[in-house]
């Protein structure tokens, strides 16, 4: 069933370029529909993901760098395929924007038993690949300051401005990242809306933007911030962290205190959350909901926590 996009334009010419690439890749059989008119999949913060056939087509967002490390990017997704699903060819170019069309794969069903324990395997696998040569930085902790910074006026907004001055300087944009940890390849923007069930069956990882070389404790930044905050019931963060350790997975200790590796990136990742939620509560006109209000709260203890950095 086809479903409306708010950009009908961009949808259309997504749709024709689907055409011409379907059957370009194994996939589950394509719902109804989705051979001929195409199935919007995603349509926000400005980027349009739209199914046809066998293939999912991409607009990505207009103000992310897809340049040359883009390239690199997914050049390393395809030295992964028991792991990531990246495009199939090249980043064409629509409007101004950067489309890539890749293999279709089976989003995880919010409404079934999540997969927690086949996230946290995969990312052990690929934090213990090899770090091939010229593979792209990651450099994530961007992301966050930039939120910060698009902040308007309120309580909700001063909380989570007095978490982000808590957090190290570099990470704030102030200065370098200091060396020390070790790199791996890392993900970058994991959460489970970032896996799907491949035409064999088997979970991949997907949208590799930030798919590079950097510090794997980042990849369980999410799931523990969530946790920490209590949107995540303790129950799912124990499946997703004792199936990371049980597989090896080297951003945590095998056994014992997960939070010397996992305290910085978490709340890095809650103030991030909570500034995503602030600005679109802001730009829809609503008040915040019980999630994002959780988030925000946890703000307010990591500001009265003080830096532990």
């Amino acid at each position: 069933m086809h479903i409306q996009t708010v950009q009908p334009e961009l949808f259309a010419r997504l749709v024709e370029i689907g055409r011409g690439a379907a059957g370009a890749a194994p996939s589950p059989p394509p719902a109804e529909g989705a051979a001929a008119e195409g199935v919007t999949l995603y349509d926000r913060h400005g980027v349009l993901v739209v199914r046809v056939g066998d293939v999912v087509v991409k607009a990505h967002q207009a103000d992310r760098d897809h340049g040359p490390r883009f390239l690199e990017r997914i050049r390393l997704a395809g030295t992964l395929p028991r792991v990531v699903i990246g495009p199939l060819g090249r980043p064409l170019s629509v409007d101004g924007r950067t489309v890539t069309v890749s293999p279709f794969g089976e989003p995880v069903d919010p409404r079934g038993d999540l997969p927690w324990e086949a996230g946290a395997r995969l990312l052990a696998v690929l934090h213990s690949a090899a770090v091939p040569s010229g593979a792209p930085s990651w450099g994530r902790p961007a992301r966050v300051a930039r939120l910060v910074s698009r902040l308007g006026d309120g309580p909700a907004e001063d909380a989570v401005r007095r978490a982000f001055a808590t957090l190290p300087a570099w990470i704030r944009g102030e200065c370098a990242e200091p060396p020390g940890t070790a790199e791996r390849l890392i993900h970058g923007d994991w959460h489970l809306g970032q896996m799907v069930r491949a035409a064999d069956g088997r979970w991949r990882l997907i949208d590799i933007e930030d798919l590079g070389r950097g510090d794997p404790a980042w990849d369980l930044a999410r799931p523990a911030a969530l946790y920490s905050a209590g949107v995540l019931p303790p129950e799912d963060w124990s499946r997703f962290l004792g199936a990371y350790q049980a597989a090896g997975g080297p951003a945590v200790p095998a056994c014992g205190d997960p939070w010397g590796n996992l305290d910085i990136p978490a709340r890095s990742l809650a103030i991030q959350i909570a500034a995503t939620c602030v600005i679109s509560a802001r730009r829809e006109d609503r008040p915040l909901d019980e999630a994002e209000q959780a988030v925000v709260d946890a703000c307010a203890r990591i500001s009265a926590a003080g830096d532990t950095a």
